[in-house]
């Protein structure tokens, strides 16, 4: 049997998303130089903690790190789901765990039930609360829907978590070729505001001054408050504020906001309803934090051109697209959506899909 030479990339950025498409493709990879020159080289807890989580989900793969941490070296296995609990270390929230999984789930040999335990809302990674109201909605266009669930039994904030969730994925032979290039207008706002181990009147708070600003714009809102008590409010005292606009073409853009030490809760109301606004005015039909999601089902879709309007790229997203090339080979056409408005960033996405089939799956 002949070995494939790994792939070669150098640095920590863009972690989780290289060992995802190592996984997806079958492709070895090895990451040389992680903070070479930092005072403290090598991975960090969360990264090695989530090098095991794949170890976990997958059966075969095998993972070489160096001994001063700098280097790895992984040689992917197949994905096989089943049950797995995973407790996520202090330094990084559950959403950093949860997006790199969501992406391999619904090619594992069987439906995935994940239980993931630590911090559930932080200000670096997406909240639970946007993954299952936003990220889950994504897939839904690919065909990935009937028994897709993610369950939030305790919340956990900074720094000391204590929260839990559950996330169930089911599993599909291939996922379908999407064509969305229709924004349509914003018709209504959702949002939940949490507070836990705080007064319940932190969240109400929360609610009245994002109302302050988001009702110039909509009538149609309505903001949940979430308030936990006792065992199931985690250890540490914090509120946050999530917010989702749909628009009348199911199109979602998000923003959240997260308490500071010393902060108010009007400041995270106004920081979150800003950064919807600005989410909005950005335009295409993909939220800025799931363009990778979503390009990389359109990769995997079948053999067909898969169509998508988005704005304005990230940088993170740029690179996805770089990596995507080197371990499917394949490239997006990307075109301005209005070449005559230089103010405008939106952009069609198109690329033909690669007719990924789950070998993995169980049959029943």
């Amino acid at each position: 049997m002949t070995t494939t030479a790994p792939l070669r990339y150098t640095g920590h950025l863009h972690l989780r998303t290289r060992l995802v498409l190592s996984i997806l493709s079958g492709r070895p990879i090895r990451i040389d130089q992680i903070r070479s020159h930092d005072k403290n080289p090598g991975l960090r807890d969360y990264e090695a903690s989530l090098l095991r989580l794949l170890e976990k989900v997958t059966n075969g793969s095998v993972v070489e790190i160096s001994y001063t941490g700098t280097s790895i070296l992984l040689k992917p296995g197949i994905i096989v789901g089943g049950s797995i609990t995973h407790d996520c270390p202090l330094s990084r929230s559950v959403g950093y765990f949860l997006e790199p999984l969501i992406m391999l789930a619904p090619f594992s040999k069987t439906a995935l039930h994940l239980t993931l335990k630590g911090i559930t809302t932080d200000d670096q990674d997406l909240s639970v609360d946007l993954t299952r109201t936003v990220t889950l909605p994504h897939l839904q266009p690919f065909g990935i829907e009937d028994g897709l669930e993610l369950r939030i039994t305790r919340r956990g904030a900074p720094p000391l978590g204590g929260g839990q969730i559950q996330f169930i994925c089911p599993v599909v032979k291939q996922v379908k070729t999407v064509n969305f290039v229709e924004p349509g207008r914003i018709k209504r706002i959702r949002g939940i505001a949490h507070a836990v181990r705080v007064s319940p009147q932190f969240s109400n708070r929360l609610i009245d001054s994002s109302r302050s600003v988001l009702n110039r714009y909509i009538p149609d809102i309505y903001l949940y408050s979430d308030v936990y008590k006792g065992e199931d409010s985690g250890k540490s005292p914090g509120y946050a504020l999530s917010l989702v606009a749909e628009s009348t073409t199911s199109v979602l853009h998000c923003s959240e906001a997260v308490s500071v030490p010393g902060g108010t809760p009007e400041e995270v109301a106004l920081a979150a309803s800003r950064a919807l606004l600005v989410e909005i005015r950005r335009g295409g039909c993909i939220d800025r934090k799931h363009q990778c999601l979503v390009l990389l089902m359109m990769v995997l879709g079948s053999e067909d051109v898969g169509r998508v309007k988005m704005g304005e790229l990230s940088p993170r997203t740029i690179q996805f697209l770089r990596d995507i090339r080197d371990f499917f080979g394949t490239s997006f056409k990307v075109v301005p959506t209005n070449p005559s408005d230089p103010a405008s960033s939106e952009l069609i996405m198109s690329c033909y899909g690669t007719g990924f089939v789950n070998a993995n799956r169980t049959i029943v």
